[in-house]
């Protein structure tokens, strides 16, 4: 009877062990903090932010001092969105922002959103879900953001009209996500997609990182996808952005720093090769993550406007 209590007593220690790791891993990766005040000032660490601190802290300053309308929806599931409008002109396309992995949408898009309303294009600059003023607490890497996508979609054809024309824009995560939607089977009126330092799949970009911080990937990552499922309510891998591109005809630009030390450049080369539709890819030599911008703002203006070019000559 002794060897029983003993097999019983090991078996509840390591369920124990296996349920306490994998939340652990949950708030590590995927749990946001719905009372953290944002940061547009915080970057991340790194040389090439390090070198280009003055130039995001001009820009990010700017765009605060630029008027806005503050809006919100509903997701899919309930959560409330919200987002900024920026307003150019009436009948402009719009063109929808989204941020990348605990960043916020004003810092990483201080440049984007700036060359679109440089562009002619209204912008909504949306804060992702467990971010900014946004609900949730459960960050899915895109598998539940993308469906957000949707509902600012939805938003944008209801506000606006289902004939203005819709560009998706993101940096980072937001990048995978636009990506991971671009299959949903999307409105006529959303023309193309611009996806800046992308991920191929959620789990690849996760692994990678626990490499970067000398945590074995065999190790850690089945408790990464338990934690994912028993505290995010989520599957990790039920979406990708290299399954998405394979299976959607909407037009997708890829944009990728060469030196990029948080995602690899060539997860964008990867998408770029599976892109079913029309793509193009374009890398930026000796730019950071989501830096290709700030390291060379012309060559990314004349990337971003042949694009929009190409694809209305279609």
């Amino acid at each position: 009877m002794i060897w029983l209590y003993i097999s019983l007593g090991i078996v509840a220690f390591a369920l124990l062990f296996t349920l306490a790791a994998a939340l652990v891993c949950y708030i590590k990766a995927f749990f946001q903090d719905p009372r953290k005040k944002q940061d547009h000032y915080r970057l991340p660490d790194g040389k090439h932010f390090d070198e280009g601190k003055e130039k995001m802290y001009a820009l990010i300053k700017e765009m605060e001092e630029v008027p806005y309308e503050q809006v919100y929806t509903d997701s899919y599931d309930g959560v409330k969105l919200a987002a900024r409008y920026y307003h150019v002109a009436d009948g402009a396309p719009l063109q929808i922002q989204f941020h990348g992995y605990r960043g916020t949408a004003i810092r990483d898009f201080c440049g984007g959103n700036k060359l679109a309303r440089k562009c002619g294009f209204n912008t909504l600059l949306a804060d992702m879900r467990a971010h900014g003023k946004s609900g949730g607490r459960t960050i899915t890497f895109g598998v539940r953001e993308r469906h957000d996508v949707l509902s600012w979609i939805k938003y944008a054809s209801e506000r606006f009209g289902r004939e203005t024309e819709i560009w998706l824009a993101g940096v980072s995560m937001g990048a995978a996500t636009v990506l991971m939607a671009s299959e949903l089977g999307l409105p006529d009126n959303v023309k193309g997609v611009i996806a800046d330092s992308p991920y191929a799949v959620p789990s690849d970009i996760i692994a990678d990182t626990c490499r970067k911080m000398r945590i074995s990937p065999r190790l850690a990552m089945p408790f990464i996808r338990l934690g994912a499922r028993i505290y995010g309510g989520f599957r990790l891998n039920s979406a990708s952005a290299l399954h998405a591109v394979e299976n959607t005809d909407i037009p997708i630009l890829i944009i990728h720093g060469e030196d990029d030390d948080i995602v690899p450049c060539d997860m964008s080369r990867m998408l770029y090769e599976h892109c079913k539709g029309y793509a193009e890819l374009h890398t930026f030599p000796d730019a950071g993550h989501g830096l290709s911008y700030m390291r060379d703002n012309a060559r990314y203006e004349r990337v971003i406007k042949n694009f929009w070019e190409n694809v209305k000559n279609k």
